[in-house]
């Protein structure tokens, strides 16, 4: 299956898909919620609409792409 990343300043954020068709978004190891559509998974990220990280990184201050055609596929 395919999965995304997207490479930032503080490390990289994925979005992996779940054994129940969701998909998860996870930073440093951490899963952060999980949406029904990629695209929907990064435009939360993009935007900081995602839980917070327990180091407190505020993922919408990292210039993120919301377009997930921008993050990279990873099969």
């Amino acid at each position: 299956m395919v999965s995304y990343v997207f490479q930032t300043r503080k490390g990289a954020v994925s979005i992996v898909p779940e054994k129940s068709g969701r998909w998860q978004v996870v930073y440093d190891g951490q899963g952060l919620g999980s949406y029904p559509t990629p695209a929907s998974a990064s435009d939360d990220v993009a935007g900081g609409h995602t839980f917070m990280p327990s180091d407190g990184t505020d993922l919408g201050s990292l210039d993120i792409s919301p377009d997930i055609g921008d993050w990279e596929q990873r099969r």
